[in-house]
């Protein structure tokens, strides 16, 4: 998935929907372009053709996304909003608008019973149910991505609160960012030397104003955090130094985006990536350490696994299988994150298999060796058959340990929020029949699986059978 062409198309469909004062679901947009690179091969908004919306209305969102019959219309109404932004904006021809428009009027009644047919689920809706659909859609199941409890503005001193790793982008695409930010136009860097030095020299001149003390903790914020953080965060941070002189908040985050420091986007801001690199500059000039944060989209898979499962945010996490993916074929990606996934802890076999979900047919070959990996094979079927391909049918046994596979999976996330993994068990966990059976399974989490059960599932009934599994489970280990 090109994730900038969906963050820019994002970000210009909100605009467009200020403008007219027209509601916009900017989440379920986002999902539907997701989906549409992740699986349908479209890399910009005039990519889009009627026959898109079939697929995913019709087969992908029914496949993938955990959501009742009921929410069906609010998708539609999603669709029909992009489906008004690409006429408006003339990024398909209004004839293949029209097209649109119709083939959503035949999807709208439609799509509710394509929700509720299981027949139409996924194994990986099925059982990932329980994870819940954030982290198995919208990105791996990474610990990060929620603004932190901030508090008092971090103290200064290196000893107490040493500076995490910065993610750098990418030299040439730093320098070309010069060019885009709006105050160069008036005032250039210095000609004739290091472009980057330059800029960094301008963001050390920056904070160190005397009569801007708010600026430096609020950058020291941002570059601590690094996430997103509500507008209204700043505007406390800047208020603490405020006079009666002082520009308003809207001017204050005017004049930062004009020197290319933060990026606005409705009510949330994050330093630019040149923001990034001339504050660690100058971190560094102060003698202070200041870290460079490994890019895994340069490492092998285990060490974009690695990475991943270290906690990072989830836009970032997004980008990072993004770019790590475009710099190999599909075939040589699966080949590296199977390997890497086979005899690996569950959720690190967890995030490679999710980030395999992605890569088309082509990478058949790669995938079909893992066939006779016993870990790897249910997995393994589900990719071949949820892309039309030869596969055979798992036994009785393959779903039972993919099952307890999954649920192993969703256990940190399950620990961080009980009550919606107990929400998404009753509304869609394993059946108790499956449950009892799941002792059998020579799996290393059985245990634990099953305890996580007992104490999560709403119905008692259900939740009795998941503890008496798990005490058989115990007994059969001790023998």
């Amino acid at each position: 998935m090109s994730i900038e062409w969906v963050n820019q198309a994002i970000d210009d469909l909100r605009a467009w929907g200020r403008a007219r004062d027209v509601e916009v679901d900017a989440d379920e947009v986002r999902l539907l372009c997701d989906y549409a690179s992740d699986y349908l091969n479209v890399n910009e908004l005039g990519d889009f053709t009627p026959e898109t919306f079939d697929e995913l209305l019709l087969s992908i969102y029914p496949r993938k996304v955990i959501a009742p019959p009921e929410s069906a219309p609010e998708t539609v109404a999603a669709a029909r909003t992009l489906v008004d932004y690409l006429s408006e904006s003339g990024a398909v021809p209004e004839e293949t608008v029209a097209l649109m428009r119709g083939r959503l009027d035949v999807i709208a009644p439609r799509m509710p019973d394509a929700l509720a047919d299981q027949a139409n689920f996924g194994m990986a809706k099925t059982l990932f149910s329980s994870i819940g659909p954030e982290s198995l859609e919208q990105a791996v199941a990474i610990p990060s991505g929620e603004v932190p409890d901030l508090g008092e503005a971090p103290c200064d001193c290196p000893a107490c609160t040493p500076l995490p790793a910065a993610r750098l982008a990418p030299r040439e695409e730093l320098v070309a960012a010069l060019d885009t930010v709006p105050v160069l136009a008036d005032d250039p860097l210095p000609g004739g030397g290091e472009p980057l030095e330059a800029w960094a020299q301008r963001v050390s001149r920056l904070i160190e104003d005397d009569a801007d003390q708010g600026l430096y903790d609020l950058f020291d914020m941002l570059y601590r955090v690094q996430v997103r953080v509500p507008v209204s965060v700043i505007g406390d941070y800047l208020a603490e130094f405020a006079d009666d002189d002082s520009d308003d908040l809207d001017a204050t985050l005017d004049r930062l985006v004009r020197h290319g420091m933060i990026h606005v986007t409705d009510d949330s801001a994050e330093l630019t990536p040149l923001a990034v690199w001339g504050l660690r500059r100058h971190y560094l000039s102060l003698g202070l350490d200041a870290p460079e944060a490994p890019d895994p989209t340069q490492a092998d898979a285990l060490g974009l696994i690695e990475g991943l499962l270290e906690g990072v945010p989830t836009e970032l996490a997004e980008q990072d299988i993004s770019r790590w993916l475009t710099g190999r074929a599909p075939g040589e990606a699966a080949a590296e994150l199977l390997a890497a996934a086979s005899g690996a802890p569950a959720v690190a076999r967890g995030i490679a298999i999710t980030i395999v979900d992605r890569l088309g047919a082509e990478a058949e070959p790669q995938v079909r060796e893992h066939l006779d990996d016993q870990e790897l094979r249910p997995h393994v079927i589900h990719w071949l058959a949820a892309r039309g391909l030869p596969a055979p049918q798992l036994t009785q046994d393959e779903l039972l340990w993919v099952s307890v596979d999954m649920l192993a999976l969703a256990m940190p996330a399950a620990e961080e929020d009980p009550e919606n993994f107990a929400e998404n068990m009753a509304a869609s966990g394993p059946p108790a029949h499956m449950i009892e059976e799941m002792w059998r399974v020579d799996h290393p989490d059985v245990v634990e699986v099953l305890e996580l059960l007992g104490r999560s599932i709403p119905d008692g009934t259900v939740a009795k059978a998941a503890r008496k599994a798990a005490f058989k489970a115990r007994s059969r280990a001790i023998r």
